[in-house]
């Protein structure tokens, strides 16, 4: 057969550089937007990004581009992106990378590269990229040779996505991208998602039959909207009960019959116990692993009944007895579980009467009616919970501030929470800035610390630059409060290392050219959640900087 020319729309382009050529295949592979700290060692690529569908989001610090990026990632089916330089800036946006790497997040993380001459030199800002990353990303590559550049974005891309998802990392040396060579854009390959063999379908349905207290545990980052709520639906209908692995809330959502509260870290008595008197435990896109195990103790009878849902088949992170392995994404295993349709026992309606009932009044908002004296969360929560739109959603990293959008914030769908599953903090703000510039219009609200927010809270710069307007609620114990919890248990009264002494957040806030309000006192709290609405339904970012006492937790 005579070989067909190629055409020269989409395919071969004998003057491109291997720097466009990644944007080209960036955008092939259905990326909106990337998250940068420029480089003069990625030139080529930012020139390429110029003329081009995606927007390139420039960020203060390689932390907040990586955490930007991390998030897009759990936002989407795509995976978030990063570009970064060689040498410090590659080393600040570890932290992103160790986050999408604990948190199972498909990222793709490019990193600038010394010229491919001067390696082994000692050369300005050289380091190893393979050395530095490889215990902490599914894979590390380095483009050797132009011609390879799209290859390697799908490449990349792929294995960011397939099986556990998970962060990979591109060298771009930066004599190699400048270099011209005939290629062509590599098409994107194909997500293997797995699905129930019939001996799984059987072997789930035969110990759901049986159990009387089962119960589901949904989590990772490997859902879409539909699939949640195809899986909500089956619950439903079965009068089964679900429960949330830790900062994964919203997949079931909050006001649904079958959702029963949060697992991990800081949960509620009645869900740590649940674990243990459940009969039947079906892990859905995660893995019994130590955050939700108390540090691999609870569940570890290996007498008990444990179905694992996962794609991975390493099942790393896993803890106690494995009953049968499903290797599935979420999609095909709910898909393959909704035609399932069984006998609604009377145990199972019980069950999961008597946990959403606990759920419920746990979750039960304080009054809004402010006290008297300092300002209180519970009063805030209260006053901003009655004013949220339905599809609000909620970002945080790590502290004790993050339990209160645990118990109050009605989390309504896949992604309505976005948080780091590995305790990060610096997390909330850029989180917030990747949601807003993804959902403009939509309603995201931050819960930062005062210790967490200084980490990162220069991306307020950022969202003004791109006009992204999240509510951004600043709680000010002057401490960092988890680690003083802990000071209390093992070393009480020896206060050490943890007291903090902050600047004024709103004027911060004003500086970075949003809407900031101060507020010490409770009768100040309900206008200033009015007022602080109000500027992000304008359009621009608001903070308040609540001014709260110490050792004042939520539960």
């Amino acid at each position: 057969m005579e070989q067909q020319p190629a055409s020269s729309d989409q395919s071969t382009q004998k003057t491109t550089s291997a720097g466009h050529m990644i944007v080209r295949s960036l955008e092939a592979h259905g990326v909106e937007r990337v998250f940068v700290v420029p480089g003069e060692s990625f030139l080529d690529v930012l020139d390429g990004l110029h003329d081009t569908s995606i927007q390139t989001v420039v960020c203060r610090h390689e932390g907040g581009a990586a955490y930007m990026a991390e998030a897009m990632g759990k936002l989407k089916q795509v995976p978030g992106v990063a570009m970064v330089t060689r040498g410090p800036g590659a080393a600040n946006a570890h932290v992103g990378l160790h986050t999408a790497w604990q948190d199972s997040t498909a990222m793709v993380l490019f990193v600038g590269l010394i010229p491919f001459e001067h390696r082994e030199k000692e050369a300005f800002q050289e380091f190893d990229p393979k050395a530095w990353f490889e215990s902490g990303a599914k894979r590390v590559m380095v483009l050797d040779h132009p011609d390879r550049a799209s290859e390697i974005v799908a490449e990349a891309m792929f294995a960011a996505q397939s099986g556990r998802p998970g962060p990979v990392v591109v060298g771009l040396p930066e004599d190699i991208l400048r270099e011209a060579h005939d290629t062509i854009v590599h098409p994107p390959i194909p997500i293997a998602t797995g699905g129930m063999t019939v001996t799984d379908w059987k072997a789930l349905k035969a110990a759901l039959l049986r159990a009387e207290r089962p119960l589901f545990v949904f989590g990772g980052n490997d859902w879409d909207d539909a699939t949640a709520q195809k899986f909500t639906a089956w619950l439903e209908a079965h009068s089964l009960p679900a429960a949330a692995e830790w900062r994964c809330e919203g997949t079931v959502p909050f006001g649904s019959p079958s959702y029963v509260g949060p697992l991990g870290y800081g949960r509620p008595t009645f869900t740590h116990e649940v674990l243990g008197e459940s009969d039947l435990l079906v892990f859905v896109g995660t893995v019994p692993g130590d955050v939700v195990t108390d540090g691999f103790t609870v569940r570890q009878n290996w007498d008990k009944e444990n179905f694992i849902v996962t794609i991975d088949p390493s099942l790393r992170g896993r803890s106690g007895p494995v009953t049968q392995q499903i290797v599935a994404k979420p999609e095909s295993f709910v898909r393959d579980l909704a035609r399932m349709d069984l006998p609604v026992a009377d145990s199972w309606k019980a069950w999961t009467s008597d946990l959403r009932a606990k759920q419920e009044e746990f979750a039960q908002l304080p009054s809004a009616e402010p006290g008297e004296g300092q300002a209180q969360m519970a009063t805030l929560m209260a006053n901003l919970v009655e004013r949220l739109d339905e599809d609000a959603m909620v970002t945080f990293g790590a502290g004790e501030h993050t339990n209160w959008a645990h118990r109050y914030f009605p989390t309504n769908g896949y992604a309505s929470l976005i948080s780091a599953r590995n305790g990060s903090m610096g997390y909330s703000v850029p989180s917030a800035v990747a949601a807003a510039l993804l959902y403009p219009g939509r309603q995201v609200v931050s819960i930062a610390g005062d210790g967490e927010f200084l980490m990162n809270g220069q991306e307020l710069a950022t969202a003004a630059q791109y006009g992204a307007a999240p509510l951004v609620v600043v709680m000010d114990n002057q401490e960092y409060g988890t680690i003083r919890t802990h000071q209390e248990a093992q070393y009480p009264e020896r206060i050490s290392g943890t007291q903090l002494k902050n600047p004024d957040f709103a004027k911060l806030a004003e500086a970075y050219g949003g809407f900031g309000v101060r507020v010490e006192h409770d009768a100040d709290v309900p206008a200033a959640v009015q007022d602080a609405l109000a500027a992000v339904a304008d359009g621009r970012f608001a903070l308040i900087h609540l001014i709260v006492d110490q050792r004042v937790k939520a539960y």
